[in-house]
């Protein structure tokens, strides 16, 4: 069994028992949250269109720097900058269709 999310602009396909990284919620480590999911697929392979996640808040951190470098040819400019974007961890816990 198997669901598609969409949280923060983008769509994660998620079983129960998978840890992702989304983008940051104001939930605290420890909560429960609930998420509506855009597809459901039970095991015997029927498809819904509606139903709900449950998940639960494992904690926030900063994904991975991202270098952002500017540069122009024959003037000297060059500019360095970096961008560490914020998620936070969720642990998939039951999927209801």
């Amino acid at each position: 069994m198997y669901a598609v999310i969409k949280t923060g602009g983008k769509q994660y396909k998620v079983e129960p028992g998978n840890v992702i990284r989304v983008e940051k919620l104001n939930a605290n480590p420890g909560d429960k949250i609930e998420i509506e999911a855009t597809l459901v697929r039970d095991d015997n392979g029927n498809i819904k269109t509606e139903g709900k996640v449950q998940a639960e808040v494992i904690g926030h951190g900063k994904h991975k720097k991202v270098l952002v470098f500017h540069f122009k040819r024959k003037k000297n400019y060059k500019k360095l900058n970096g961008h560490r974007q914020p998620y936070t961890a969720i642990k998939i816990t039951e999927i209801k269709a």
